[in-house]
């Protein structure tokens, strides 16, 4: 059993964890003052670009995409790390361009888009020029069961007319999101899993409103959560995306290597929130001695680091299964981690907060909105219950005659 990374995966360690200290950390304040002076909750703030352009002149670019024609072809154990590291700040992973839901979309152009496609779309978001969305989710279904989706795909001569409402359509009011990836359901009368097919959609195409953005626990996003509205939305026939009817497991591909993304930036916000921690309650004082000499702030400490390193062995784990194996073989653990590593961020970010007691709670700190994130990505992706119910499935199985 070897626990060493590549020689590549290293390499990139060290120089992302030095971009991250020259470049990232001291640009987090100056993000969001420029956020709140444009008065414009959506707008890019300038260091973005200047941050981009410095990650990508040092070879910090699309890490995420394992296909080496595309991107960086990294293996998921050789990546895992530097999404660890990635998820230490808000504005890391997309710098890198590396943030979703760009990283999904941009998946499945490699793996499913046409050529034109791929020249239209895949190659402009690969240079970081435009942003994207993807609209799966609806506010009359329980889409934790994407059979559920019933907007709808109809075809009409060489075009598809799109209907229906979507909501949780991450990055729709960026001014730079020009593609969206809808999935609707193309055939209600196939097999439950068949039902479905993804369209190619300019977000300028007539029919499509924003109707409001969602906050999360009060958070305006700045990519912002819409929802959207469609209205005999009409895209050309060649913008399906893969095979009619192929939706459902299209999005079972995306969101797999999605997990694995999600789970190890959480542990990468658990790992700084603990940092945090232990410099706060070694610099405060009360009650006659530091915070740190706490019996009880001691045991926070110390689970919080044995619970961090549990959990990012899973996954590793579930990487090395996927590198190894294929997905589908890690389909127990991708499941588990999605579980696992953001239970273990919350209850380590939820204790540094106690240590920092009313400067947690305050923007002072990354804290607050950092336990925000991880509460949500308990839902997004599918909720917890969701992938319990899939872990708990198989192992059952296991015992059944």
């Amino acid at each position: 059993m070897d626990f060493e990374f590549s020689a590549r995966s290293a390499q990139l360690q060290q120089d992302l964890l030095a971009f991250m200290d020259s470049h990232v950390y001291p640009a987090e304040e100056l993000y969001e003052s420029q956020l709140t002076a444009s008065g414009d909750p959506h707008s890019q703030p300038p260091v973005m670009e200047e941050l981009k352009a410095a990650a990508r002149a040092r070879g910090l670019w699309n890490l995420f995409l394992p296909d080496a024609t595309w991107g960086a072809g990294l293996a998921s154990t050789d990546y895992a790390p530097l999404a660890e590291i990635m998820g230490r700040s808000a504005i890391a992973s997309e710098a890198l361009n590396c943030s979703a839901p760009d990283t999904g979309n941009m998946e499945l152009l490699v793996l499913f888009g046409t050529e034109a496609q791929q020249r239209e779309w895949l190659v402009p978001l690969l240079d970081g020029a435009i942003r994207s969305c993807f609209a799966m989710t609806e506010p009359a279904v329980s889409s934790s069961d994407a059979s559920n989706i019933s907007a709808t795909i109809t075809r009409d001569g060489d075009s598809l007319v799109l209907n229906g409402r979507k909501w949780w359509t991450s990055g729709i009011l960026n001014k730079d999101c020009k593609l969206m990836i809808f999935m609707g359901a193309s055939d209600p009368e196939a097999a439950p899993h068949r039902r479905q097919s993804m369209v190619l959609v300019p977000t300028d195409t007539p029919g499509i409103t924003v109707l409001r953005n969602l906050p999360v626990f009060g958070y305006t996003d700045r990519l912002g959560h819409g929802e959207v509205q469609f209205t005999d939305v009409r895209a050309p026939a060649a913008n399906l995306l893969g095979a009619e009817g192929g939706g459902f497991a299209m999005a079972q591909a995306r969101l797999g290597p999605g997990r694995v993304h999600h789970a190890m930036r959480a542990i990468g916000m658990a790992e700084r929130a603990l940092e945090l921690m232990c410099r706060r309650v070694t610099s405060r004082v009360a009650f006659g001695g530091p915070l740190g000499d706490q019996g009880v702030v001691r045991d926070w400490i110390a689970r919080s680091r044995i619970e961090i390193d549990q959990a990012r062995l899973l996954v590793l784990k579930a990487a090395w299964l996927m590198d190894s194996h294929g997905n589908k073989a890690a389909r127990t653990e991708v499941a588990g981690i999605k579980v696992a590593a953001l239970d273990v961020a919350h209850r380590v970010i939820d204790r540094a907060l106690q240590a920092h007691g009313g400067a947690g709670v305050s923007n002072d700190f990354p804290l607050a909105r950092m336990y925000t994130s991880v509460r949500a990505l308990r839902i997004a992706d599918g909720p917890d219950e969701v992938h319990l119910r899939s872990v708990a499935r198989r192992e059952l199985a296991k015992y059944r005659d």
